[in-house]
């Protein structure tokens, strides 16, 4: 589950990535234009350490772009390349935003809802000691569940950023669908979502273990 908190952000996620997007290699849209956000979904970090999060945004005119985000309370160790910005939080203080693709609590999440049927994480707010859900703005399901565990995965030991962008470890090759279409993945193992204004599913990602 992933505890949120109602707090302001500065600058927000989507100041930091009208300022990172356009430098990407996949990207496509309005170079200097408002990103706007058409739907999320989050992965639990076992540690409760991590914030995992995938936003789902347009910019500009442009096509759907697929953004997966890891927010830390500390810079990662090598990871400098990879940082979308910082950005003050104010309940948790500041906060490093990086491209998840390259942060080694991501595959193994994104591995475990292609490969395991983990799913999504259920998000909530608390306040005085009671909890509220929030529905989640997406729906977010693996094409293949033939195991009970998540697979292990490891860290990522190359990360290639282009569409797809491609996280390969010791146990599995990720593929991470930038601009998602419909269209038919190219394994079954896959994760595809659908929200109200996208009701044909769109292909996410998918992956092909060694």
């Amino acid at each position: 589950m992933a505890l949120l908190h109602r707090a302001e952000l500065r600058p927000s996620k989507l100041d930091l990535l009208a300022a990172w997007l356009p430098g990407r290699p996949w990207f496509a849209g309005t170079a200097g234009a408002g990103v706007t956000r058409l739907a999320s979904y989050r992965f639990d970090d076992p540690t409760g350490e991590v914030g995992i999060e995938t936003l789902l945004v347009r910019a500009g005119d442009g096509p759907v772009l697929q953004v997966p985000l890891t927010y830390r309370g500390a810079p990662l160790a090598g990871a400098e390349e990879w940082l979308v910005g910082t950005t003050e939080h104010s309940v948790l203080g500041r906060r490093w935003v990086y491209d998840a693709c390259t942060d080694p609590v991501y595959p193994p999440a994104l591995a475990a809802a292609v490969l395991a049927g983990a799913g999504q994480a259920e998000e909530y707010f608390e306040a005085d000691g009671v909890r509220n859900v929030r529905p989640p703005s997406m729906t977010v399901t693996g094409g293949r569940v033939d195991r009970v565990e998540p697979p292990t995965v490891g860290a990522p030991r190359e990360v290639v950023d282009g569409d797809p962008t491609l996280i390969r470890t010791d146990h599995v090759e990720l593929a991470v669908i930038r601009r998602p279409a419909p269209g038919e993945p190219p394994t079954a193992a896959a994760l595809a979502a659908t929200w109200p204004d996208q009701p044909t599913p769109l292909v996410l990602a998918h992956a092909t273990p060694h």
